[in-house]
């Protein structure tokens, strides 16, 4: 089920490291989160010694969200879609309502399509149970 987290004012920054095991997701897979815009961590600026990038909480609530939403089909660019309609406030209502519609209308034909190759792989097995084949 996916679930619409809201972001807390708390900050406790972390390291790639950490972060892959708070969120229980591999440092290769948050990186290619990363390159594909879903989450960005920030440089410590008051850190001049080496170039890594910290995390916060509501990276690890977006790392979540992005699981939650990938289980139930939503491609990269929809959960993209999705993180700036709720996240980043960009869309209204009706465009986040608009995002929801379209990714039950694609479900619904996914489905259709699933039922339709069911029913012809058990006409297959009925061919081969009544020696047709």
């Amino acid at each position: 089920m996916v679930y619409i987290y809201f972001l807390t004012p708390y900050f406790c920054f972390m390291l790639i490291n950490e972060l892959s095991k708070k969120a229980g997701i591999s440092v290769h897979t948050i990186r290619f989160y990363e390159k594909s815009g879903l989450i960005a961590g920030r440089r410590d600026e008051s850190v001049k010694s080496n170039n890594y990038f910290h995390y916060d909480d509501v990276t690890v609530e977006k790392l979540e969200f992005i699981s939650d939403a990938k289980s139930v089909g939503f491609t990269i660019k929809e959960i993209g879609q999705i993180i700036d309609a709720w996240y980043n406030r960009k869309y209204s209502k009706k465009e986040k309502l608009q995002i929801l519609d379209e990714k039950l209308l694609s479900l619904e034909h996914k489905m259709k399509d699933i039922r339709a190759m069911k029913k012809q792989i058990m006409q297959y097995k009925e061919d081969v149970i009544n020696n047709k084949c």
